[in-house]
């Protein structure tokens, strides 16, 4: 019986293990680079021991180190949650060597997996489905083709081809990206399969033989190829499911499987069904599956590393439906890089539940207020999974909660997912993996640009009611009051278009006189937001607090949540968020940068410099690329023109806003 079990893995992952094991009586351990040290899931295990370093390849990828730890701890069973070290034969088969209990399949069922090519070779003879696979690009026979990674998951790696005068590029990329994600840069070419959906099969093992699938889950809605909103059960006819339930099960007989896998499959357009992979590990979207199945699939390895026979042998029914989206740190306005810095609020309202299987608003969560999102690990910040009665009942009550949610501080995929959910094609069960690509549409935030006036004023109130909460002297006096009440009270703030400026009067009663929003003077937004005049809506002010401001508009009342951390300034209200910046009335002088300087979108490595200073360019030319959080970010020319600097050479790291490279007109020279 597991007595100490050590999780090789961070966030919330090991926040998600450490909670079935708290309601088992299990001891937990948790392992830290330096960068996690305080974070959530490190403060919530009984046990922790630090990891010198904090990068995955220094940390939470060094076998010797975790072992290590795992004896200093007295653990004597390992689980690896997912990513890193899951999928990795040669960690489960050393710490079986340890004689530590492995919650996971065989070291050698892993191995059969984790080579693809290895795998679709096995399970065809199967009977398993399969696309036309090539392992060379001069082998390939028709486009469009999917260059994928041969090691490893999660969108890593894959490059669509639509003709041969791409796909050199592509392998190449696809395999710096998979060498740098996973240790690992084979690649390999299937046939790619045009508005397919991305089903799965969530199937478990036991050591007394039997194979079970636990349903389908539907995964099409996916970014980048990673997947960002999973459904429970998919809407499929029952004889597709049936022959998913079937295929899947052959998979895991065929390499004899023990414990938690998922068998991905495309089913194309003609209902044709195309094995994936086969992942060996618990999957990020798991938590669907146990909504409406009732199982906790974490108590399930556990008792099976334990010897134990699993407590069912046939497929579950399905209860209701649950839907997960994964919430992630990354910047719509910078076409969804990945985002770092401080998480100073993260609010979601109605969660009924976290980590474990539950009916209503679920969270899995791997940061909380204060948390810091470094440069160093994946974007996920959590999971949030609403189940139903009704998979129409899921989606409203999911894309809800989103939209109320509080999220400070660092710059997320919320408004996506909430347009996702809303969208009539999701509604209707008819998206598929190019549904993103076909819908610009989701891509807009919540908060329109005509809304964007009320939020600034809103804030510029919430800004004068906390410095006269704060007043040491004439605190009796309104917020806002001047001794001449003709002259406005004037805040600028940078917002999501540019400079801003609010400029609004109070009479002497308090009363809102007049107010107008409009681009700054020198900003060189002129396009962006502006209310005042006779083109401003009627406001009245009902309530201004430094933390609430309620506006009646026109007859009907919003209300405003402000949170400000310094200069920033954060407005929740009912039609969307924005986050701006208060600018100093009299700002200091800067230096000016070079122009045509092209700056760091966030903190990263330059992994190649395709150009040499003097180098002529054009608009869209690739100069260099940068790697951070485990992607590829390209940096391309703004204009035709000359490289006058690449300050930075291949392999240096840099901070977000460092000078990348300089394009300008003439050569300097």
């Amino acid at each position: 019986m597991i007595r100490t079990l050590l999780v090789a893995n961070r966030g919330e992952i090991a926040r998600r293990i450490f909670a079935t094991c708290r309601a088992l009586g299990v001891t937990t351990v948790a392992v830290h680079s330096d960068a996690d040290a305080d974070a959530p899931f490190v403060a919530e295990a009984d046990l922790a021991v630090r990891l010198p370093g904090n990068t995955p390849a220094e940390t939470y990828l060094r076998i010797d180190l975790v072992l290590d730890a795992a004896r200093r701890a007295g653990a004597d069973a390992v689980h690896p949650g997912y990513g890193f070290l899951a999928e990795n034969a040669d960690f489960a088969a050393a710490v079986t060597d340890a004689g530590l209990t492995w919650v996971g399949p065989p070291a050698k069922a892993i191995a059969a997996m984790g080579d693809k090519m290895a795998a679709k070779a096995l399970l065809a003879d199967a009977g398993v489905p399969m696309l036309p696979t090539w392992t060379e690009a001069d082998q390939v026979t028709g486009f469009p083709v999917l260059v994928k990674a041969a090691a490893g998951g999660g969108g890593r790696g894959m490059r669509v081809v639509r003709d041969a005068a791409g796909l050199a590029e592509a392998v190449a990329g696809a395999r710096r990206e998979a060498a740098a994600a996973f240790g690992d840069g084979t690649v390999f070419i299937e046939r790619y399969v045009e508005r397919g959906r991305h089903v799965e099969v969530q199937i478990f093992g036991d050591t007394h033989g039997t194979v079970v699938a636990l349903g389908v889950r539907d995964c099409s809605i996916q970014r980048r190829h990673q997947k960002i909103v999973e459904e429970a059960p998919g809407v499929l006819p029952p004889e597709v499911r049936e022959r998913l339930h079937e295929a899947a099960v052959a998979a895991g007989r065929a390499v004899d499987y023990v414990g938690a896998a998922t068998v991905e499959f495309l089913l194309a357009p003609d209902g044709e069904v195309h094995f994936l992979e086969m992942n060996t590990r618990l999957q990020v979207e798991h938590p669907v599956t146990e909504a409406v199945t009732g199982w906790d699939l974490v108590r399930l390895q556990l008792l099976v590393a334990e010897g134990e026979p699993l407590p069912l042998t046939a497929t579950p029914p399905a209860d209701g439906h649950a839907i997960e989206v994964r919430l992630c740190a990354e910047d719509p306005a910078q076409g969804f890089r990945p985002a770092t810095g401080v998480l100073h609020r993260f609010t979601i309202p109605g969660v009924a539940g976290e980590f474990t299987p539950t009916k209503g608003l679920r969270l899995d969560s791997g940061v909380v207020d204060g948390s810091a999102v470094s440069v160093h690990y994946d974007s996920m910040l959590a999971k949030l999974v609403a189940w139903a009665p009704t998979r129409a009942e899921a989606a409203r009550a999911l894309a809800g909660a989103l939209a109320r949610a509080e999220l400070h501080g660092v710059a997320t995929n919320r408004d996506l997912l909430v347009r996702v959910l809303r969208s009539r094609e999701f509604g209707a069960a008819e998206a598929d993996t190019s549904f993103l690509e076909r819908h610009e549409e989701v891509f807009a935030p919540l908060l329109a640009a005509d809304q964007l006036p009320l939020v600034a004023l809103a804030a510029a109130l919430a800004g004068a009611a906390g410095r006269r909460a704060a007043a040491p002297v004439l605190a009796g006096l309104p917020s806002g009051w001047r001794n001449v009440p003709a002259f406005p009270q004037v805040t600028r703030f940078a917002g999501p278009g540019g400079e801003i400026e609010v400029r609004y009067r109070l009479d002497r009663t308090g009363t809102l006189a007049d107010w107008s929003v409009s681009p700054a003077a020198g900003s060189t937004d002129q396009d962006g937001p502006a209310a005042g005049g006779d083109a401003a809506p009627d406001v009245t002010v009902v309530e201004a607090a430094a933390d609430r401001v309620v506006l009646d508009v026109d007859g009907t009342r919003r209300a405003f949540r402000v949170h400000r951390v310094g200069a920033e300034v954060f407005v929740d209200g009912p039609d969307g968020a924005a986050s701006l910046t208060e600018l100093p009335r009299f700002p200091l002088p800067t230096a000016e940068l070079a122009a045509g300087s092209l700056l760091a979108p966030l903190p990263g490595a330059v992994t190649r410099v395709h150009v040499e200073v003097g180098q002529r360019v054009t608009a869209g030319d690739l100069l260099l690329t940068l790697e951070a959080m485990k992607l590829e970010h390209p940096v391309l020319a703004p204009t035709d023109g000359v490289v006058a600097e690449l300050p930075v050479p291949a392999g240096g790291q840099v901070d977000t806003g460092a000078v990348l490279a300089v394009v300008t007109e003439e050569d300097p020279r």
